[in-house]
């Protein structure tokens, strides 16, 4: 199946709900407005489609000049481990080549672990410089 990415285009809150409910992401669905409102203060938002159905979306937080934040990284599990992941991180990213930080949180996952090194990003503690990251949830 062809994948087609966009971006400029908000998914619609029917289509967000559905891929964030399909990977778990059930804390950000309890609210669908502010998830909706979420998507539409980011800086860039990546959506991919097979069939015209939302199956991956990329979106970056930040100032866009000193900091570019991947905030959100979400692919279909029926579309994972195919490079559509890969190519919305590239996509994202790409308007922001410049900008010096680029970063993420992600879960303690292997996979995850594995896919953020294979692009190039490096664990905090991994990094030349003595680096901490703090991070408040709540």
């Amino acid at each position: 199946m062809t994948i087609t990415y966009e971006s400029g285009r908000l998914p619609a809150r029917d289509e967000l709900l559905a891929l964030y409910d399909a990977v778990g992401w059930t804390c950000y669905t309890q609210d669908p407005q502010r998830l909706e409102a979420a998507i539409a203060a980011s800086l860039s938002v990546v959506a991919a489609r097979a069939a015209g159905r939302l199956v991956g979306l990329a979106r970056i937080v930040g100032d866009g000049l000193t900091i570019a934040y991947l905030q959100d990284l979400l692919v279909a599990p029926e579309h994972q481990r195919a490079g559509v992941g890969s190519e919305l991180f590239r996509l994202a990213f790409l308007p922001y080549d410049e900008v010096r930080q680029k970063v993420l949180i992600t879960d303690d996952e292997p996979r995850q672990l594995a896919f953020y090194r294979s692009m190039g990003f490096s664990e905090i503690r991994d990094l030349e410089h003595p680096t901490r990251a703090f991070a408040r949830f709540g």
